[in-house]
């Protein structure tokens, strides 16, 4: 497959990284943009192809091979630029696949604006709604450390760390389906000290796990409270920067929390409490720290949205000493991601971890619904839809357990219709199920897709 991909930025520099690394799949990938300094210092790391220029202009896109691209990905800074790249690669070079980075309000809450005889974006890609997606469920699930939607949020996959003391430490993973009789969920994976581990029905969870567990989305907290000790539900959040993403996250939360939101420019702060509906706006420093300790006084949750890390860093180290029960804080520099996660700040959020995940899900080859890359990109979790028959296809009419998946590779649950289905051995695979499975190493993203398939006896 050829993908262009316009912008060399964080996004599309972690996506060419990504790609070029999944070598079993034969990418050819071409990066362009404006910063000659950045597309050198890719070319030297990555086994990809560069073109110097304005990655909407005709003549680049030709240089850049747009005639036999079979994908166009427009990631770069500007909304206006992606879009017309969409444009220029459908008018001139017929390109199969355009999906565009739109960030602005203005053009996402146009749903007519993208199609062929206007804008022919096939897919766009909000950051600032992924992020907002993204937080949203972790302060719905109080202690979780990543929790991801599959199958239109039937189904959820989620991480959280094994506390010694709880019910399950100690216990063989057998043990859970006899703890939890009628909780839909299974152990997806486990990460001991960093690494993955074999999981067998006797492999014991230890404190300090890292516990992947996927369950129908109403089970999570039941298979949480086992895991570690009970927290209570968040309340009060506070969060700080009131731009598209602190805004939409508020606006998002503020029927179901108390939301407070601090913003240093006074006449944005003015636009906010003239927009948001309940929200308390501050304005003010996220790092002063009179203001900041007055706003997250008995604060359940104190998420730093700003643009700047080292604001986020700074400001959620001293909520975590004035008192806030838990800290997320947005971090764009991948090498601060490690560095601050797990300390005194709970949870590090990766925009271009996030918005990568939704540019997979439109990569991968055979019928994948959604992917999210875990664990700095080692990872990943995958939901693909079962086509074919059972001559046809590798998976359908077989049982879970015949299913031939290379290591460390796991089928966790399956969705038929509006049923889940908890993937253990017996379950036998039938056309249209959406298979969620969890991959402890990505390099076998491409024997994955190969298993999905349809051979041409189907058509």
């Amino acid at each position: 497959m050829k993908i262009l991909i316009l912008g060399a930025g964080q996004v599309g520099g972690t996506l060419a990284h990504h790609l070029v690394n999944e070598a079993s799949a034969g990418f050819d990938i071409t990066l362009v943009d404006r910063d000659e300094a950045r597309l050198r210092e890719l070319r030297t790391r990555l086994d990809i192809q560069t073109v110097l220029g304005w990655a909407s202009h005709p003549n680049v896109l030709r240089r850049a091979g747009a005639e036999d691209a079979d994908m166009l990905l427009a990631v770069t800074g500007s909304d206006e630029v992606n879009m017309m790249a969409c444009q220029v690669s459908y008018s001139m070079f017929r390109t199969p696949m355009k999906i565009a980075r739109v960030r602005k309000a203005a053009y996402v809450n146009e749903k007519s604006l993208f199609a062929d005889e206007h804008m022919p974006v096939d897919v766009f890609i909000n950051p600032e709604q992924v992020v907002t997606d993204h937080v949203r469920l972790l302060l719905e699930h109080p202690g979780a450390q990543l929790v991801l939607d599959f199958a239109e949020g039937k189904v959820q996959l989620v991480a959280v760390r094994a506390y010694a003391g709880s019910p399950l430490v100690g216990q063989e993973l057998r043990y859970l389906r006899r703890q939890l009789p009628n909780v839909n969920t299974r152990v997806a994976a486990i990460f001991r000290r960093g690494k993955p581990i074999l999981l067998t029905g006797a492999t014991k969870i230890e404190a300090d796990d890292e516990v992947f567990f996927i369950a129908a989305a109403g089970h999570i907290n039941a298979v949480m409270a086992e895991l570690r000790h009970t927290e209570r539900a968040y309340r009060r959040v506070v969060i700080a920067g009131g731009g598209n993403i602190g805004e939409r996250l508020a606006r998002a939360i503020e029927p179901y929390f108390n939301v407070k939101l601090i913003e240093f420019d006074r006449e944005r702060c003015k636009r906010l409490a003239t927009t948001l509906n309940s929200t308390v706006v501050l304005q003010g420093s996220a790092t002063n720290q009179d203001p900041l300790q007055d706003a997250v006084d008995d604060c359940d949750v104190f998420c730093a949205l700003t643009n700047e890390d080292d604001i986020n860093i700074i400001s959620s180290l001293m909520a975590r000493r004035f008192g806030a029960r838990r800290v997320m804080a947005l971090i764009n520099k991948p090498a601060y991601m490690d560095m601050v996660q797990g300390g005194d700040i709970d949870i590090a959020i990766s925009p271009q971890q996030s918005t990568t995940s939704s540019l997979l899900t439109h990569v991968r080859r055979g019928d994948v619904a959604r992917v999210h890359s875990l664990r700095r990109g080692a990872a990943e979790a995958m939901e693909a839809v079962a086509r074919g028959d059972e001559k046809s296809s590798k998976i359908v009419g077989r049982q879970v357990k015949a299913v031939k998946l290379p290591k460390g590779v796991t089928i966790g649950a399956i969705v038929r219709g509006k049923r889940v289905l908890v993937a253990y051995e017996g379950v036998v695979v039938q056309p249209e199920d959406h298979l969620i499975l969890f991959l402890t190493d990505k390099k076998y993203v491409a024997d994955v897709e190969r298993l999905f398939a349809v051979g041409f006896s189907f058509f």
